[in-house]
């Protein structure tokens, strides 16, 4: 695992912290060991006056449809730290009235969606926020005794929690874990089978926890002697059995999706 930082590149942001954000945004997009697949979002709080010259905390997060690869400051809507965090303590809310709530919070109603992770980075209580579905640490988390691994392996300087659906439900299950929690104490937060988050008052500070933390994984993993099993190459798979076999899931995939459903054959043999 690379650390990409360049304090060049860093410096030409002005010290804006939107800027900050894009940049460290696109150092962990540009790496696909840490974002595969476009996975992963980020975020800046920033305060700032409104329309009528008052102060108001704004959450910038990565919104849907970009990618950290890319991303540009259009890239992060702006939503009122306040109300996201409003939403945190209700003891109930549908994932579709989650996302009308953040709409009618944000400032511009042209902006894209913020991301469906939106209150639980409002919850960390840092200007940075960073998440990641890093391989590495995913790879541990989803061993038989993985969650031991990652807590040995991290110590008292991470938090372990277990896999929560993405959305309203583990916003408000990392609430109720951490509503009295010193958070000066830790450097990140592992939802085991997910992803990684990491967090500091800096660009710099919460950019180089994740990278530590996911080599650190890679190395543990590396220590192990663990290798790719490649399987053994299929010669076909194409015969009439096979196919009819294939066909049949085929229809019974497409009848509980309430939809025709595409499949497709590969005789690779990692697939």
């Amino acid at each position: 695992m690379q650390n990409r930082w360049d304090d060049e590149a860093a410096a030409a942001c002005g010290g804006d912290l939107l800027q900050l954000r894009v940049y460290t945004s696109r150092l962990l997009g540009q790496d696909p060991d840490l974002v595969l697949h476009g996975g992963g979002n980020t975020s800046v709080k920033i305060r700032q006056a409104d329309f009528f010259g008052e102060e108001e905390d704004l959450l910038f997060v990565k919104g849907s449809g970009w990618d950290l690869a890319t991303i540009e400051v259009a890239g992060f809507p702006a939503v009122k730290q306040e109300v996201l965090l409003k939403m945190a303590r209700l003891e109930q809310l549908s994932d579709t009235d989650m996302v009308r709530l953040q709409r009618t919070a944000m400032i511009d109603p042209g902006a894209p969606n913020p991301s469906v992770e939106a209150i639980l980075h409002a919850l960390i209580p840092f200007t940075f926020v960073d998440h990641t579905h890093a391989d590495a640490v995913v790879t541990l988390s989803n061993t038989p005794n993985g969650e031991q691994i990652l807590r040995e392996l991290y110590g008292e300087r991470v938090l372990v929690f277990p896999y929560v659906m993405p959305g309203f439900v583990l916003a408000r299950d990392v609430f109720l874990r951490t509503r009295y929690l010193d958070w000066s104490q830790y450097e990140g937060i592992i939802l085991l089978h997910h992803g990684v988050f990491t967090f500091a008052d800096d660009a710099k500070t919460s950019y180089t926890r994740m990278i530590d933390l996911v080599a650190r994984a890679e190395d543990y993993i590396k220590e192990q002697g663990a290798t790719v099993a490649t399987g053994e190459r299929v010669e076909t798979l194409s015969s009439e059995a096979t196919l009819r076999q294939l066909a049949a899931i085929r229809q019974r995939v497409s009848e509980i999706r309430g939809g025709a459903t595409l499949c497709r054959l590969s005789a690779d043999p990692l697939s």
